[in-house]
């Protein structure tokens, strides 16, 4: 079975928490929400780990700091597990225009703005003339 790992820098703080109050639990509670949250997306912790690392200091000088680490694994999706189906991505059609009138000719135009804009009555005694 193989794995995949992921390396997270742990927790150099404490994390406030509703009851916890000593720093000791404070920093427990910061490694237990580190822990607990990547467990939600299928990772296992595996170990904590100090690694050197050289970082620059100064101009030109470099220096050795320590790292802190935590290591998690999860199973790779093997092919041993039979084919996967990954669903094609759905094919975007271009959006429909609704059909665009051709332009109107002079004529047309004048003829428009020579008839009289239609008024619609909106008195109440249309209303019931109407009835």
């Amino acid at each position: 079975m193989s794995y995949e790992y992921k390396v997270v820098p742990a927790p150099k703080r404490g994390l406030k928490a509703k009851g916890v109050k000593s720093s000791e639990d404070r920093f427990a509670n910061a490694l237990q929400t580190t822990m607990n949250e990547l467990a939600a997306s299928g990772w296992e912790y595996l170990r904590a780990d100090t690694l050197p690392s050289e970082e620059r200091e100064g101009f030109m000088g470099k220096t050795t700091v320590f790292q802190n680490v935590l290591v998690f694994r999860r199973n790779k999706r093997s092919a041993a597990a039979g084919p996967t189906v990954t669903a094609k991505p759905a094919v975007k059609s271009p959006p429909v225009q609704a059909p665009v009138a051709p332009p109107k000719s002079g004529e047309e135009r004048l003829a428009e703005r020579r008839q009289p804009p239609v008024q619609k009555d909106t008195s109440p005694d249309n209303d019931m003339a109407a009835e």
